[in-house]
């Protein structure tokens, strides 16, 4: 099983409204390069959700739907895969307020069910979903820095599927 991590510090914002607006799915194919298409079948004010994905992936596709349940109290979104690629797919995002600024955390575990090809597979697709939660974050907000190593190449640059 590989795991994901993301954290970020969203400058001047309030926690509830940057869970709103990073669970629109639906705008994240106009702001992260890796991905092809999204489908909202289902989305706040509701307390679930149902989205399906297409990611560029090497030389195709990696497709999934998932299930959210969005706790607004608890500022958390949970997800889990229901159909797809994966042989198992879940995570959490988590919105603190800390002061004026918010702390976005996502988290991820993911398995192909494919334990030969783990070496290549597993990498690319960590590195792809982190990189897609990046853009989002970074594209949807002006004041945007995040924890770690994770340097996003200019959109331009950013070559789907690798």
């Amino acid at each position: 099983m590989r795991h994901v991590d993301l954290e970020a510090t969203v400058r001047g914002a309030d926690a509830a409204a940057v869970l709103a607006e990073l669970v629109r799915f639906d705008r994240y194919p106009d702001l992260a390069p890796h991905v092809r298409a999204t489908e909202v079948h289902q989305t706040l004010p509701s307390g679930t959700g149902s989205s399906s994905w297409e990611l560029h992936f090497r030389s195709g596709l990696l497709r999934w739907t998932e299930a959210e349940v969005f706790d607004l109290d608890a500022l958390t979104v949970a997800f889990t895969q229901d159909d797809g690629d994966f042989d198992t797919f879940a995570g959490t995002w988590t919105f603190t307020q800390d002061g004026a600024d918010v702390t976005v955390a996502f988290a991820a575990d993911f398995d192909f069910g494919i334990p030969s090809m783990a070496g290549i597979l597993d990498p690319i697709a960590e590195r792809v979903i982190r990189e897609t939660v990046a853009w989002a974050i970074d594209g949807s907000f002006p004041e945007v820095s995040f924890a770690g190593d994770l340097l996003l190449q200019p959109a331009a640059a950013a070559t789907p599927g690798q």
